[in-house]
């Protein structure tokens, strides 16, 4: 019997290629986008692969749309297996530039959505003694970053949720894990949430340095299929850990935070971006 795994925002970039590269190694791939009229690059990348995906409706931010999604997985195909929760977003501006409603935006899709998510997999999991809930975190869930407050806040705050959870669920067989990337080339800087920002604004020099530093490095990113890759790699592991990057360069710029024990390291490495 083929595993049966739900993959979350699989319009474009990891998420697509994830659902895939999945279904190519024999899942059977419930892929889910918000936005229904773009599903046309998943379903031709799925074609080119010769592999069929189930792909359905789901914005995350929507639990109670997320309930009626978990349901019907489980009434079409009777069991699932694997969570990839892959949903995200991005946002630029530091704390003077963020409204309230901007924090909580990345807090509903970056947090909230995976968590609830999560919430309503685990019964059908634990009950069958197995299952996988793999959330696509960041780099920037493990190192804050300069104009990156809503967005690193979002996802070290998902981060701390799972990492608490998978000591519990693990002694029910039900494996949480985390993946770190670092710049992958995407829709998903396209998608980010910026700030109008005038000459007059304090940060507005420390901005242009920001941006001109992460265009530099997406510029030099890692691609999507090779991002999903590691993704499916981490998915379909034989043995458990908790914590996965998708490239050397996410592994070694998560390891700045996880031995950095006084923060030195961290803002010394990110205090050149803006300077």
């Amino acid at each position: 019997m083929s595993s049966v795994g739900l993959v979350t925002g699989t319009s474009s970039g990891m998420g697509l290629h994830t659902a895939v590269e999945l279904a190519r190694r024999g899942m059977v791939v419930v892929a889910t986008m918000r936005d229904m009229d773009r599903n046309g690059h998943l379903l031709a990348a799925a074609q080119r692969a010769g592999v069929e995906v189930d792909v359905r409706p789901l914005d995350v931010t929507d639990h109670a749309a997320a309930r009626a999604c978990v349901d019907g997985v489980l009434a079409d195909h009777g069991h699932l297996d694997v969570l990839v929760n892959n949903a995200g977003r991005g946002a630029v501006g530091t704390a003077e530039q963020l409204s309230l409603d901007e924090v909580r935006a990345q807090l509903e899709v970056n947090y909230l959505g995976p968590v609830a998510l999560t919430k309503l997999v685990l019964p059908h999991m634990r009950a069958a003694g197995s299952g996988r809930v793999l959330t696509v975190t960041s780099v920037g869930g493990a190192v804050g970053q300069p104009f990156a407050d809503a967005y690193c806040g979002a996802k070290f705050a998902v981060e701390g949720f799972m990492q608490s959870l998978a000591t519990v669920v693990l002694a029910h067989g039900v494996w949480v894990s985390v993946i770190e990337p670092a710049a992958v080339s995407s829709e998903f800087v396209g998608n980010v949430d910026r700030p109008e920002v005038s000459d007059e604004d304090p940060y507005a020099a420390q901005l242009r340095a920001y941006v001109a530093r992460t265009e530099g490095a997406f510029a030099a990113a890692q691609s999507a299929v090779d991002a999903a890759r590691s993704i499916a790699e981490a998915v379909t592991a034989d043995g458990y850990r908790f914590r996965w990057q998708t490239s050397e360069a996410a592994g070694a710029f998560a390891g700045l935070s996880l031995g950095d024990l006084d923060g030195s390291r961290v803002l010394g490495a990110t205090r050149g971006w803006i300077e």
